[in-house]
């Protein structure tokens, strides 16, 4: 290596730790962004300095972008995703909160038809019980989502504006709320739109607060799952055991159940437990520690499925609130 090509090597190494760091892009200017102003105008009736000024605070932020590109439901076999969610100490904790909530989870659980470790158990894989609500600015994440993800920026601009009159109705400082990389808020992390339809106050204070609130928290999650179809006192899943040569193709073919059990048996499909033979049921197949796992999920199931469509995460938290009875 020449001297002078050394020197230069040097000089441009140099240069870039003194290179200033950049900040990240705001929206004052996005094309997206003034097409949302002008419809939350437009449709809301909103003023147009505070729209503008809202997606002009709004950052875009890469670390969204690439969480977003590689989701754990997308990137894990259930052999490695159980081990996150499904876990002695997550148990502890919360069975600790069943405990401390024991009254409110009785009347949720009365109310609306759902168990209270199914409750507990959503609670638990979202935030570890509160204690991991998300530390993305809202606005930054549906934002960034909304005006720079093209494969679901229509959801999450609708996200954005349901976020802007969740806010108005609720009187929230709309650059101050934090949530997941995806916008998704509170103890059960409900998105915006999940937020203005099924949150409930359910301590009687005149405010449906998920944000801090566990007790809101605990109601609204129990009001989501009945408002999905769920089914009081069914059967959620279970394991089935296949016979040589049967049909793979149907495994993890669909969330909702869409075979009886009798036209699952003509497939290969047997179940572990006695269901009927008319109950209809999805089959899916998970790769665990020791190979592949055969289950067929019902109804309550496909129900867990509604609140994030991932058979991963159906399953931890049907198998974390079996641990939690």
């Amino acid at each position: 290596m020449s001297k002078r090509f050394k020197g230069l090597l040097v000089a441009v190494i140099a240069a870039s730790f003194s290179l200033p760091v950049l900040a990240d892009d705001n929206y004052a200017d996005h094309p997206k962004a003034q097409a949302f102003v002008e419809k939350m105008v437009s449709e809301h009736g909103f003023e147009r300095a505070y729209v503008q000024k809202l997606v002009a605070t709004a950052e875009r932020k890469q670390s969204i972008l690439d969480a977003m590109s590689r989701p754990a439901e997308k990137t894990k076999e259930w052999k490695d995703y159980r081990k996150i969610f499904v876990t002695d100490t997550r148990a502890e904790q919360g069975r600790a909160f069943m405990k401390t909530y024991a009254e409110t989870l009785d009347r949720a659980e009365r109310d609306f038809g759902v168990p209270r470790e199914i409750i507990t158990a959503i609670i638990g894989v979202e935030t570890l019980y509160g204690k991991r609500k998300g530390n993305y600015k809202v606005l930054d994440a549906l934002a960034t989502l909304g005006f720079d993800y093209p494969p679901r920026a229509k959801f999450f601009s609708s996200e954005l504006e349901e976020y802007l009159l969740l806010v108005k109705e609720q009187k929230f400082d709309a650059t101050e709320v934090k949530g997941s990389y995806a916008g998704a808020m509170g103890y059960g992390q409900f998105i915006s739109s999940s937020y203005r339809h099924y949150a409930v106050d359910f301590d009687g204070d005149g405010v449906a607060d998920i944000l801090d609130n566990p007790v809101d928290a605990i109601g609204s999650v129990a009001n989501y799952f009945k408002a999905h179809g769920w089914r009081k006192g069914e059967t959620i899943t279970v394991s089935a055991r296949v016979s040589e040569g049967y049909n793979d193709s149907i495994a993890n073919e669909k969330l909702k159940p869409s075979y009886t059990v009798q036209q699952l048996r003509e497939q290969g499909y047997r179940p572990a437990t006695n269901i009927g033979e008319d109950t209809m049921v999805a089959p899916f197949r998970l790769m665990g520690s020791d190979g592949a796992q055969h289950w067929l999920g019902l109804q309550n199931f496909y129900v867990i499925t509604r609140y994030n469509h991932s058979r991963l995460y159906a399953m931890a938290v049907y198998q974390l609130s079996e641990e939690l009875k």
